[in-house]
């Protein structure tokens, strides 16, 4: 029997599967008048998952608001299928699902409200069956009643994540999603976005957390001001996690 990798008839070899590429930043360029980093040359297929690394302030952050639309880049640009992004669009919005570390919520509406919300808007077929799904996944089930107001700031960054989650999505942007979750919240986002990105989701999030790098991070950038002027170094993930143990490396 034939080795996996052993040449086919005719000596040609199986053709790689192919990427479907979503995300395509192109030399991007950030700031707030001033670049803040080194452009970011890199693009993110479906199934991959593309970390940014890098110290505190070096621009991840920055970075990530511009690939979600809510900030013009100063050069580059970033595609979404091919497509400048345009936060505003419908298509943008039915694709793209984002966690940043802003209160994006309804204040008068209950946890529960809210996700059914967000479901009904995205089309969900069966809202309730995925609110309850997503609040039992999320461990608030027992404050599906509670106003966001009244919750922990540990149960408020599950609600956003519940909030992108709860909704169709074929790619997810999140700013530090581990921040303010306890141990089992953090083992339990790693495994959520570990079969987000085995599903076909493209992802692309900051983060400070060696382990959730780890096991989620197909490949990362390294968010630096680079003096030779070329961009933003693309590494693997264990690269990436000796950059978040040692930022200044």
């Amino acid at each position: 029997m034939d080795e996996p990798d052993a040449p086919r008839r005719g000596g040609l070899r199986p053709a790689a599967p192919r990427r479907e590429v979503v995300l395509a930043l192109e030399q991007l360029l950030v700031g707030y008048g001033e670049p803040v980093c080194a452009p970011v040359d890199v693009d993110v297929a479906a199934g991959e998952a593309l970390c940014l690394v890098g110290a505190n302030g070096a621009g991840k952050s920055t970075v990530l608001r511009a690939v979600a639309g809510l900030l013009d880049p100063l050069g580059g640009r970033v595609r979404l299928r091919g497509a400048p992004v345009d936060e505003r669009s419908a298509r943008f919005r039915r694709e793209v699902a984002c966690v940043f570390d802003e209160d994006a919520w309804f204040a008068e509406l209950s946890v529960a409200e809210h996700l059914e919300l967000v479901a009904r808007g995205h089309g969900v077929r069966d809202v309730v069956g995925a609110v309850d799904a997503e609040l039992a996944a999320q461990r608030l089930t027992d404050a599906a009643d509670q106003l966001p107001v009244s919750l922990s700031s540990g149960q408020k960054r599950r609600l956003l994540l519940a909030a992108a989650l709860v909704r169709p999505r074929a790619v997810l942007l999140l700013d530090e999603p581990e921040q303010r979750l306890d141990p089992p919240g953090r083992e339990a986002l790693a495994e959520r976005l570990v079969a987000e990105r085995d599903a076909g989701t493209a992802l692309v999030l900051a983060t400070h957390d060696v382990v959730l790098l780890r096991r989620v991070a197909t490949r990362a950038v390294v968010v630096d001001d680079r003096p030779d002027g070329r961009p933003c170094r693309v590494v693997d993930a264990e690269e990436a996690a000796r950059v978040v143990s040692d930022p200044v490396r």
